[in-house]
């Protein structure tokens, strides 16, 4: 029997798919683009019945029944990263929050220290030989899908077939439920005034040949637009976004200068427009791996200039980084920022950046602060900082005083929470 009849022999419809799910089983929900809205509609139906299951994921998007007040008493969702739709579950203690590096989980799902029942996978239809491409998100549904007891994957040809590290065989799919159903698409918004000054004053910092790791976001799209007049800009990122694809159409991103997979734009996975989509279908410039390979920092501090852009919530006057909580609030999660970071300082010219605006609130508050909140998350250490940017300037921090930050983060502060800021520094920091 070939494979793809038994792969029809295993072709169900989603409740029956979803009827492999047990009481006391983890499972596993492919993340972003890929979230698998099918199943998941399927196993809100299915955790009616049942009791004692986690789910597991990091950022998915949509509806997520799984977290819903309605379902506690069935099943408890576990955040390795915190998105929007499990915020809430998570603050109102009916989710947990795991922070850990994005390059740390697929050790967890191999060495048993959280084991996986069932994967619920969004693949691409098979290739002549049977392979299903992990699509728009390789990251950890690689690791969940290889060691998962179950795995159950939407065949979904609207999903653009990635290359890379990115397959999985049809015979590794324990059940198959045949869908159409596009990958979610999240166009990018104008950037603001004030990110377009962030793009603006990132894109000084780059040199002709530098690698990029740009995520998704006003600001990474914002410095994007900013380096057009670059030449042979090469990517290595965890994620990337309609940023990175005008800038292959405009000749600016050719990874011709690369000194790791030379040509090639290395990711772990990919969100942002349709355009996105169709960029990355069957193209061989893009390749998706592992997360734990494109975030391992031995592999990214192998590219030379490596320049890295990160968020923040908030940083203090000694350059401490929160970038998961709002105080004790937790918010996103710890991603792949030290990890990038850390490659980037490690790199032969290598830049690593974090990227804020000064304020939030309508300009009500102040994001470089005194010191930060009570409770809140130091995701990036303040011996790990080099250059933090808003739209008043670049502060440099590495090899400098705690007196020197202070001096430097105060002149890129906004001018309204300059006077409140130097006071501080002066009574506590020795300014």
């Amino acid at each position: 029997m070939s494979w793809a009849q038994r792969l029809r022999d295993r072709t169900v419809s989603s409740d029956g798919a979803l009827a492999a799910v047990q009481d006391g089983d983890r499972v596993f929900i492919h993340g972003a683009a890929a979230t698998p809205r099918t199943l998941i509609e399927a196993l809100s139906r299915r955790l009616r019945r049942l009791a004692n299951v986690e789910t597991v994921s990091i950022h998915t998007v949509g509806d997520a029944p799984y977290a819903s007040p309605e379902l506690k008493d069935h099943v408890r969702h576990r955040a390795l990263f915190i998105g929007a739709n499990v915020r809430a579950a998570v603050n109102d203690g009916r989710a947990d929050y795991v922070p850990i590096f994005l390059s740390d989980i697929p050790a967890l799902f191999r060495n048993g220290a959280l084991p996986i029942g069932v994967a619920l996978l969004n693949v691409s239809p098979p290739d002549a030989h049977g392979y299903c491409s992990l699509s728009t998100s390789v990251d950890v549904a690689r690791a969940a899908a290889e060691n998962a007891r179950v795995v159950i994957a939407q065949i979904n040809p609207a999903m653009p077939r990635t290359l890379g590290d990115s397959f999985i065989h049809a015979d590794q799919i324990t059940w198959a439920v045949e869908v159409n159903e596009a990958p979610h698409a999240d166009p990018p918004e104008p950037p603001s005034d004030e990110e377009r000054q962030i793009g603006a004053h990132i894109a000084a910092m780059v040199e002709d040949g530098s690698t990029l790791q740009l995520g998704i976001g006003a600001i990474p799209n914002a410095a994007a637009a900013a380096l057009r007049d670059k030449r042979d800009l090469g990517v290595h990122t965890e994620l990337f976004s309609d940023g990175v694809v005008d800038l292959v159409e405009a000749g600016v991103i050719t990874g011709a200068a690369k000194t790791l997979h030379r040509g090639k734009i290395v990711s772990s996975f990919v969100a942002g427009s349709d355009k996105v989509y169709r960029f990355v279908h069957d193209n061989p410039s893009v390749e998706l791996y592992p997360i734990d390979y494109t975030n391992d920092t031995s592999i990214i501090r192998r590219n030379a200039k490596m320049v890295t852009i990160n968020s923040a919530i908030e940083v203090d006057l000694t350059g401490q980084v929160c970038a998961d909580s709002i105080g004790t609030r937790f918010y996103s999660g710890v991603g792949g920022q030290m990890d990038f970071m850390r490659g980037a300082a490690l790199s032969p010219g290598g830049k690593p950046i974090i990227a804020l605006p000064s304020t939030a609130k309508g300009r009500a508050l102040s994001r470089i602060v005194p010191r930060l909140k009570d409770g809140a998350g130091v995701v990036t250490s303040r011996a790990h900082v080099h250059y933090v940017v808003t739209e008043h300037g670049v502060a440099y921090l590495h090899g400098r005083s705690i007196r020197e930050r202070a001096q430097a983060l105060i002149a890129i502060a906004d001018p309204a929470f300059r006077d409140e800021l130097t006071a501080y520094a002066r009574e506590y920091l020795a300014l």
